[in-house]
């Protein structure tokens, strides 16, 4: 009986809520701006996942089913959670212990500003390739590089642009990387075919983002004098006792990511080095930071120190002010907004897709298509568009690969077309989302907010261009062989002999 009362969501009742949501957060973005992803957003996602509950109410769901889709969605974000609160505590260890002022320090050293946008950009490339990491390349290397684009008086948006642009290459490219092998397995295509066939659009995508970043450094005026410079190197020397040795927590976790061995774990890990490189090297900036307690012993005030760290971040006092806004970072808790923001936009996420709404969306994009280039574009929106409305990367690979498959195959597209397809939209627009996991894990971990660094994710931005690109004129579009095409094709009975 019940599911004769069961109604199709229409495509009207699909674009209801995001129209809601699209209202809201432009009201959002209105009247808090950059600060929008502080509360006001995570109220606009809340209530669009209420108007699309009501909806699926109109359309004879169940309020517990309803509730269970939500309660889905969000567990889907868990694994994303329980990373950002570890990078949280690494932030912070990595301050306290001297980490990342060594970092601060070596780069001011060793970059110019002249080429520091497109040197950041291609060392994240690199590191995210070999361990298939945008997101623990970003809490390594990001976190230093936003460091020293302060001591170089760099933008710090286009700092950020760069660093997300370089993981994110490296990430899709890399054969070790979770999206990569979701995509090619979610495709049907061999990863390593998967990969080379990846390389006709994001290569070219990648060079003009490199170039774009070295034209943009060299012709950035240089603000930050050799004084300047001196004085942030100095500040540094006297508050932190700097040294090589202080980078092995991020060669650690580095090589932790390349074995593979999970990220939350990993994070951790690194996060509980720094605590005891903190002990070790810094005890002094320890015992300040606590402050005085004669009740307590020395080692109870480090472990206090360290503790304290882990859950509120570590908070600078150099008499620097950009230098302390810097410093004063990391902490479970300074990472709780970002975590709601998620814990919303997969409960908005979760009941589009628990009462057919975001199912609906992309059958009506499916519908109607003939061309190649069309149905490559649709794909490819499509991707984008799962981003947005379910605020996961993961999703908006595999629930696009699974409703296009089909229509590749009646067309005859070799599996490497879909899978890349999925990539070149699905993985990179993530982090260009501010309620996206992957946007929200940028903002925290970057420190930029997702509207302020999007611009300036120039990769980001140029893969699903030349995708489409190279979709409308069938450049590197791929067939299957007529035999393996016959094996794909539905074929007409033969008459009996």
């Amino acid at each position: 009986m019940k599911q004769d009362s069961m109604r199709t969501p229409t495509v009207f009742d699909a674009l209801i809520p995001l129209i809601f949501l699209a209202v809201l957060l432009a009201a959002s973005v209105y009247y808090f701006g950059d600060s929008s992803s502080g509360g006001a957003n995570q109220i606009a996602l809340l209530l669009a996942a209420c108007v699309a509950g009501i909806v699926g109410l109109k359309n004879g769901h169940s309020w517990k089913e309803i509730e269970a889709g939500m309660i889905r969605g969000i567990s889907l974000s868990f694994s994303a959670v329980l990373i950002l609160l570890a990078v949280g505590a690494l932030i912070g260890t990595w301050i306290l212990s001297g980490t990342v002022p060594t970092l601060i320090y070596l780069g001011l050293k060793l970059l110019s500003p002249s080429i520091f946008y497109a040197a950041s950009c291609l060392l994240c490339a690199v590191v995210a390739l070999s361990i298939g990491s945008s997101w623990t390349v970003a809490g390594t290397l990001g976190i230093g590089l936003m460091g020293i684009a302060t001591g170089l008086q760099m933008d710090p948006a286009i700092t950020a642009g760069a660093i997300i642009s370089g993981a994110y290459f490296g990430d899709k490219m890399s054969p070790l990387s979770e999206t990569t092998n979701m995509a090619s397995a979610v495709g049907g295509s061999d990863l390593f075919e998967h990969i080379r066939h990846m390389t006709y659009t994001t290569l070219p995508s990648f060079i003009i983002a490199l170039v774009i970043f070295a034209f943009i450094g060299f012709n950035a005026q240089e603000s930050a004098t050799p004084e300047s410079i001196n004085s942030v190197l100095s500040i540094l020397e006297a508050q932190f006792n700097l040294a090589w040795y202080l980078l092995l927590p991020v060669v650690l976790l580095l090589a932790l990511a390349a074995r593979k061995i999970p990220a939350f774990p990993s994070i951790l890990i690194g996060a509980l080095v720094g605590a005891v490189f903190a002990i070790i090297f810094q005890p002094n900036i320890i015992i300040a930071y606590v402050g005085a307690d004669e009740s307590l012993t020395t080692a109870e005030i480090l472990g206090k120190g360290v503790w304290m760290t882990l859950y509120d971040g570590y908070s600078a006092s150099t008499g620097n002010e950009v230098l302390d806004s810097l410093l004063s970072r990391g902490g479970m808790g300074n990472v709780l907004t970002t975590v709601w923001l998620i814990i919303c936009a997969m409960a908005f996420g979760g009941v589009l897709e628990s009462t057919g709404l975001l199912k609906a969306l992309i059958t009506k994009a499916v519908s109607g298509i003939e061309r190649v280039g069309s149905l490559i574009t649709a794909t490819l929106v499509t991707c984008l568009g799962v981003n947005v409305a379910a605020a996961d990367q993961y999703v908006a690979v595999i629930l696009p690969g699974r409703m296009f498959k089909d229509a590749f195959d009646e067309r005859g597209l070799a599996p490497v077309n879909l899978s890349r397809a999925l990539e070149d939209a699905g993985t990179v627009t993530s982090a260009l989302i501010p309620w996206n996991t992957c946007g929200a894990y940028m903002s925290a971990t970057l420190g930029i907010a997702t509207w302020t660094y999007a611009p300036y994710a120039f990769f980001n931005w140029l893969m699903p261009i030349m995708a489409i690109l190279f979709a409308y004129t069938g450049f590197k579009i791929l067939y299957v062989e007529k035999k393996q095409q016959a094996e794909v094709l539905p074929t007409e009975p033969q008459p009996a002999q």
